[in-house]
């Protein structure tokens, strides 16, 4: 049966595999999947804790935020924290597979989000702060939990992905329009409270492709998408209960 976790694989090559399979068919060893999803998870682990470090230094240390915001030396800093992670993004996709620069090129694009999130965690109170990331991380937790234990059962999510990037293309056109078209407050959550939903959708999408679809080289571009994934949710909860407070 599947859940001895043999394949056949294993069985020409006579060897055993005391792993479960993690979605039937599965026609790799699930050892060396399970191995790649623990590496996966080390990285973003790493990379939030990172994010947390760096977002509290712009949070508690006043002085770094104001210059950053309030003063016209830090302009070019704030574009500059803007575009970076756009940049190396593109310079990821292209080297992801070459080590060790892409774990340099992984750190600077980590970095560079961190300090967005702590300029935006910076014009927040430290409730609502605390609330996004509770809520955050049940909603992280609980979706990667159901995926695996959907796939376990067969389902496949490969589907989501038109109509994820077709709607984060939406979101995306939306809030380059609200700058020139502010929203009101029960606007803002609506839009807020979409891109939450959005980005729920891609953490079960890409936790799937993990799963399933990933090659073991690409553990640098897998971790980045579930990274921004967790980053993005947390994000649209915080601007969602900062609308929600006002």
């Amino acid at each position: 049966m599947w859940s001895h976790g043999k394949t056949a694989g294993d069985i020409e090559s006579g060897t055993t595999s005391e792993q479960p399979l993690l979605y039937p068919m599965m026609s790799e060893s699930p050892e060396l999947r399970w191995a790649f999803i623990r590496k996966i998870y080390t990285i973003v682990s790493i990379q939030l804790l990172l994010t947390v470090a760096v977002s509290s230094v712009v949070v508690f240390v006043p002085a770094v935020s104001h210059y950053i915001l309030y003063t016209h030396a830090g302009l070019s800093l704030y574009i500059a924290i803007l575009i970076t992670p756009l940049i190396v993004l593109c310079l990821l996709a292209c080297f992801h597979q070459k080590h060790p620069v892409n774990f340099i090129l992984l750190g600077i694009f980590t970095v560079a989000v961190s300090m967005s999130v702590g300029l935006s965690c910076a014009l927040t109170s430290g409730k609502i702060i605390l609330e996004a990331a509770v809520l955050t991380a049940v909603v992280v937790v609980s979706l990667t939990m159901y995926t695996f234990w959907a796939a376990k059962r067969g389902y496949d999510f490969n589907f989501l992905g038109p109509f994820l990037f077709a709607s984060l293309i939406v979101l995306i056109v939306f809030a380059i329009i609200q700058i020139f078209f502010p929203l009101g407050k029960i606007g803002t959550m609506i839009y807020e409270g979409v891109g939450a939903i959005i980005f729920c959708g891609y953490i079960v999408y890409d936790t799937d492709n993990l799963i399933k679809r990933y090659s073991y080289d690409e553990y640098i571009w897998a971790s980045v998408n579930l990274y921004l994934d967790i980053i993005n949710l947390f994000l649209h909860l915080l601007s969602l209960l900062k609308a929600a407070d006002r």
